[in-house]
């Protein structure tokens, strides 16, 4: 099923709004904006047009709950001082970027609006948070929570490496298929943001779990599809909220608390700047 469902995520606009929404997905699929970037951004905009019909005390907002053409800057930062209070800064921050490109879509390429509501509309202030390293001590115990000779054993203990090893993105790793593997040269291709493709090479350990996961996946019932990590079960890829909940759920079985992907970033982040990196 595909992350994207455009009749899903309409649900409570008005016809104007759902149409909008409709032309601008057309609009981002032709400019190849991958899926997870367009959902995020017509999440942002759906949340609007349905804050401005259910949630809004504004007198006008019914105006602007029919037809995103008439939204202002107050009902923004409305929106905005709403999603701080229900969700998070940070999560305003996010919204804020989907509905620039919405309006900057209606402003220049639909030609529907003379003046975008986000002009002067300020980010809000996020607390700089602390992201702890994943101990080495710790990634043995959960390494140790995927010992075994079943499929999911295996494939767990190959994504797990892969986090560690290189230090990707989540998804970046969910999103990779079998031919980015290349066990003759010991590395991975990345599809990172924005289209760009990049090679990471990977240690010893790291290959010899990637080659065991690929002697069980072509025994598998999915291993035609062009996935890297498959369902345990069935014949379908692991979904990307598996993907995310995996560590998680490994954590938890081993003992060891707040384990998600990022962790092994930082940590391959801070690592490479003890050895003299730099990231600039």
């Amino acid at each position: 099923m595909p992350l994207l469902d455009l009749q899903k995520l309409t649900v409570g606009l008005s016809r104007t709004w759902a149409g909008f929404l409709r032309d601008w997905d057309r609009s981002l699929r032709a400019g190849n904006y991958p899926e997870t970037t367009r959902y995020n951004y017509l999440l942002a905009a759906a949340q609007l047009g349905r804050y401005l019909a259910e949630q809004s005390p504004d007198p006008d907002a019914a105006a602007a709950a029919e037809d995103p053409c008439a939204v202002t800057r107050a009902h923004v930062e409305a929106f905005q001082g709403w999603m701080i209070e229900t969700r998070s800064a940070s999560t305003a921050v996010n919204k804020q970027k989907g509905l620039q490109q919405f309006f900057k879509w209606l402003l220049l390429d639909e030609e529907a609006i003379d003046r975008s509501p986000m002009q002067r509309v300020r980010q809000p202030k996020t607390p700089r948070k602390l992201i702890p390293v994943m101990r080495d001590e710790d990634t043995s115990k959960l390494l140790d929570a995927c010992k075994g000779k079943g499929f999911a054993n295996l494939r767990d203990e190959a994504l797990i490496r892969v986090y560690c090893n290189t230090g990707a993105r989540l998804s970046e790793v969910g999103n990779l298929l079998v031919d980015d593997v290349d066990l003759h040269t010991e590395s991975v291709r990345f599809h990172g943001k924005g289209a760009k493709d990049r090679r990471v090479r990977f240690g010893p350990k790291t290959a010899r779990a990637l080659s065991r996961y690929l002697r069980a996946r072509d025994k598998h019932k999915g291993a035609a599809l062009p996935h890297l990590w498959l369902a345990e079960r069935g014949t379908a890829a692991l979904t990307p909220n598996g993907i995310k909940i995996l560590p998680k759920r490994l954590g938890a079985a081993a003992g060891v608390a707040d384990v998600h992907a990022h962790r092994w970033r930082h940590s391959f982040a801070h690592e490479w700047k003890r050895a003299g990196g730099d990231t600039g």
